[in-house]
């Protein structure tokens, strides 16, 4: 969807278009008609000077008609651009000189009509004509009076042209002014992005209220959301593990009592037994594990590859201190991710336990990032699996603690953890240290 920004941008340019061209065709029409109607009542004042300039007289065409030699000399220069015709019923014709030998083809009106016209003049003339009909001592006639408009019509050009020029400069002004009045207006929006992307690298809990009122209740409400999600979050971890300290003292107490003499007459009973309770405690830590990872887009403590990789690196080599192993990382993101830190330290951290445990001297590991989410490889030297049980690994829906001896809780909430964030769990031989090499795919910002 296009921002609001550039719909406000397009929404103005094609307002100043069209105003721009209705105002530029109504100018132009109203200049046209302004000139025309000055043009017109000059043409009628000289059509009723030219008719009131007639008398009888000596001879000098048929029917002994003169015009008044006091009339402008307008009429007398050749092509003047002012021009008039008499045409009398009997067939008469008078005609300025201006006209020399150029003919106007009119039509011949009764007494009391008349006609507007626009004809080719000579010499590529526009003419306005206007013709009507008369009835002077009992002679019908009729009078057409030109003038030459090219000259106003090439001024109207010319306005328009400058108009045009006007114009577009105005409404590229506007469209500069109304650019930074929106971007003034819309500043408190970039800093909610600000904020949002501060809440999403996990450097903020909240947003800024400080914001327009039209968009405050979207952010309360927001505020709200997160902390009520907040403290969602914190109240289930915390009754979480209260509930595991709870369940741990009764599975001890069975434990002690399978370890006492009263079973000692029944050794398969009590292997059953003892079986069966480390199958309870390994499936309530899975469960409990599960039920406290946050997810992805819920608010927490984002994960920083540079500050807490070495504590892990540090903590993992402490716990198997006796194989002397060489942890090292291949890689990492150098700026925080935006991932629950308790959840990826759980993956990492169960990832890297199981490579440990099986590993001779080596465990390798990389995270990755790309535009949708983050890969995250561990591999070791040990021995691997085999092609059957990488089957079994791989398989949707296997339940990994039974899968295969020794890859069983810490991979199976590997791969829970996985699934929240919209990601999986790949499994296959290291091709560089032969042993069992595992790649989570997650996506940092998984679509519902």
């Amino acid at each position: 969807m296009r921002s609001l920004e550039g719909r406000l941008h397009f929404g103005l340019f094609l307002s100043l278009v069209l105003l721009a061209g209705l105002v530029y065709w109504g100018g132009t029409q109203a200049l046209r008609q302004l000139a025309e109607s000055v043009v017109t009542a000059r043409l009628q004042h000289d059509a009723e000077a030219l008719l009131g300039a007639l008398r009888p007289g000596r001879q000098r065409r048929r029917g002994g008609q003169l015009i008044d030699p006091s009339l402008t000399s307008v009429y007398l220069q050749p092509f003047s651009g002012h021009y008039y015709l008499m045409q009398f019923a009997d067939g008469e014709l008078l005609r300025s000189r201006s006209l020399w030998d150029y003919s106007l083809d009119l039509p011949t009106l009764t007494p009391g009509g008349s006609e507007l016209l626009r004809l080719p003049g000579p010499q590529d003339q526009t003419l306005l004509v206007r013709l009507a009909g008369y009835s002077k001592k009992g002679r019908e006639l009729t009078l057409a009076v030109a003038e030459d408009i090219k000259p106003i019509e090439a001024r109207i050009a010319r306005y328009q042209g400058w108009f045009g020029l006007g114009a577009s400069a105005a409404v590229l002004l506007l469209l500069l002014i109304q650019r930074l009045v929106v971007r003034r207006t819309l500043r408190p929006l970039d800093h909610l992005r600000e904020d949002v992307r501060n809440l999403e690298e996990g450097k903020a809990s909240g947003l800024n209220a400080a914001v327009p009122h039209e968009i405050q209740p979207l952010v309360q409400e927001l505020n709200r959301l997160l902390g009520l999600l907040g403290k969602r979050l914190e109240r289930s971890r915390n009754a979480l593990g209260n509930l595991a300290h709870a369940i741990k003292a009764p599975l001890n107490l069975l434990v002690q009592e399978l370890d006492g003499p009263e079973l000692g007459d029944h050794p398969r009973l009590r292997a059953s037994l003892q079986t069966q309770t480390e199958r309870i405690r390994q499936l309530t830590e899975r469960e409990l594990r599960r039920a406290r990872l946050a997810g992805a887009g819920k608010p927490g403590r984002h994960f920083a590859p540079p500050q807490e990789l070495p504590a892990l690196i540090a903590t993992l080599q402490h716990l198997h201190h006796g194989k002397a192993l060489q942890i090292r990382c291949a890689g990492h993101p150098p700026h925080p991710l935006a991932i629950d830190r308790e959840d990826l330290l759980e993956l990492l951290g169960n990832l890297l336990d199981n490579a440990c445990k099986w590993a001779v001297s080596q465990v390798r590991f990389a995270l990755a990032e790309h535009p949708d989410g983050l890969d995250i490889r561990v591999e070791d030297d040990g021995k691997g699996v085999s092609e059957h049980q990488l089957a079994q690994l791989a398989e949707r829906g296997v339940r990994m603690d039974e899968a295969v001896d020794g890859h069983g809780l810490g991979l199976a909430i590997s791969r829970d953890i996985a699934r929240l964030y919209g990601g999986r769990l790949d499994f296959d031989r290291s091709p560089d240290l032969g042993g069992l090499r595992v790649q989570a795919r997650l996506r940092l910002h998984p679509e519902d």
